[in-house]
């Protein structure tokens, strides 16, 4: 089962690439433009990802996908790494054979000349920890 951390890094890394929280018609919900600041989510990523907990993830999903958000958060789906292109990807606990990766639309990618999408990640505490070990040595 994805959890709803699971849930919300994957909806991170795809809305880095330029992918959308869209209604069920289509019409975009959210487009954050900034996803990440730092060692954190940027503010407009964490109101975005607050608007999807209120309404539990009903009748809303990523561009590219048919799978609700509130779909993803019941024990039927997992969150996994796409075959092609390593990306998360929602997979079913049960075999679901109209499962496509959000990448399959996307032009040139995977990419291996440019960063991918990631995590925030406090880089202070991890230059600590390498000087932590470094010192017992």
């Amino acid at each position: 089962m994805a959890t709803q951390q699971h849930v919300k890094h994957y909806l991170a890394h795809w809305l880095q690439l330029g992918k959308a929280i869209v209604k069920d018609g289509g019409e975009i919900l959210y487009r954050p433009q900034k996803i990440i600041e730092g060692d954190r989510f940027s503010d407009d990523f964490e109101q975005c990802w607050a608007k999807i907990q209120r309404t539990g993830g009903k009748h809303c999903h990523l561009e590219g996908t048919d799978i609700t958000i509130d779909q993803l958060l019941s024990p039927k789906w997992e969150i996994g790494a796409c075959a092609r292109c390593s990306m998360r990807v929602p997979t079913p606990t049960v075999v679901y054979s109209g499962l496509i990766c959000p990448c399959n639309d996307l032009n040139g990618w995977p990419n291996d000349d440019v960063p991918r999408p990631r995590l925030p990640q406090n880089n202070k505490q991890h230059l600590q920890r390498v000087a932590a070990r470094l010192a017992q040595n």
